[in-house]
C-alpha cells in the first residue's frame, strides 16, 4: 500500500507571529519555519505503518513556495520514501489544495492520504474533508489512533463528547489529532539521505488548478489585550462589583 502524507510550511509553532504595521497580513520576514505539526504526526504516523509493515511506499507532498522544499527534506529525513512539490508563491486557499491533491491521488492511487487536520496558521480545518467529498471516499478525521486490517482501517476519533470508532474502506482520507503519536527526530544520518531521495517540482497548472482566491482578507490585527484582573474580600464584595460591572 501507499502512502500520501500533505505537508505545509508554517510559522514554528514557538515563534510569536507578527502581524505588519499596514495591517494586511502576517510579517514573516526573518521568521523561523517549520512543518506544521499536525503534519508532522501525519508523517510519523504513516512511517509506523510502513515500519508495521502496512504500507511499501510513502510520498510527501506540500504546496507553496520554493522554501517548502525543506519542510519536504525533513518529512524525506524522518522516512518518507519521495517528495513533490507544487510550487507556487500564491497563497492557496483550502478548496484549491483539496483539488491539487485529489489530482495528485487520483495519479499515484494511495490506499490512505494521511494529513494534519489543521495548519496552525489559519487554523482552517478544511482540506482533509474537501479532498474526501472530491475523492468520494470515506474519511476519519481527529484521529487518535489508527488501526489497519486488510482493506479497512479503523480510526479512534476525537469529538466533543469524548471517542468515537469508524471503521472505514479503504482508499480512506484520515486527519490527524494531537494524541495520535510522537513525532520522531530526524537523525543526521537520515537528513544526510533525505538530499538524495527524489523530490519532482510541479506546479498548479500542471494539474489543471486555479489557485486565484475566492477569499480577500481586509484587515489583520492583534488580539485585544486583556484586561488585569481584580481581588475582592469575600462573595458579597464579589456580588457587589458585578452589579457596579452591570454584569449581575
Amino acid at each position: 500500500m501507499k502512502i500520501l502524507v500533505p505537508v505545509k510550511r508554517v510559522i514554528d509553532y514557538n515563534v510569536k507571529p507578527r502581524v505588519k504595521s499596514d495591517g494586511t497580513g502576517v510579517d514573516l520576514a526573518n521568521v523561523k519555519m517549520s512543518m506544521n505539526p499536525f503534519d508532522e504526526i501525519a508523517v510519523e504516523e504513516a512511517i509506523r505503518l510502513k515500519e508495521a509493515g502496512t504500507a511499501e511506499e510513502i510520498v510527501a507532498v506540500s504546496i507553496g513556495p520554493a522554501k517548502a522544499q525543506e519542510t519536504l527534506r525533513t518529512a524525506l529525513a524522518m522516512g518518507a520514501d519521495r517528495a513533490i512539490l507544487v510550487e507556487t508563491d500564491d497563497e492557496v486557499e483550502p478548496l484549491a489544495v483539496a483539488k491539487i491533491l485529489k489530482a495528485i491521488t487520483d495519479e499515484e492511487t494511495p490506499g490512505l492520504v494521511i494529513l494534519g487536520k489543521q495548519a496552525i496558521d489559519d487554523d482552517s480545518n478544511q482540506t482533509g474533508q474537501m479532498l474526501a467529498a472530491l475523492l468520494g471516499r470515506p474519511q476519519g478525521t481527529f484521529a487518535s489512533e489508527v488501526t489497519v486490517e486488510g482493506d479497512s482501517v479503523t480510526v479512534k476519533r476525537e469529538v466533543d463528547g469524548g471517542l468515537e470508532t469508524v471503521k472505514l474502506a479503504m482508499p480512506a482520507v484520515i486527519t490527524t489529532d494531537l494524541r495520535l503519536n510522537e513525532p520522531r527526530y530526524a537523525s543526521l544520518p537520515n537528513i544526510m539521505k533525505a538530499k538524495k531521495k527524489p523530490l519532482d517540482t510541479k506546479s498548479p497548472a500542471d494539474y489543471g488548478v486555479d489557485t486565484a482566491p475566492r477569499l480577500k482578507t481586509i484587515t489583520v490585527g492583534e488580539p485585544p489585550v486583556r484586561q488585569a484582573g481584580i481581588k475582592v474580600e469575600d462573595v458579597d464584595a464579589l456580588v457587589a462589583k458585578l452589579k457596579d460591572m452591570g454584569v449581575a
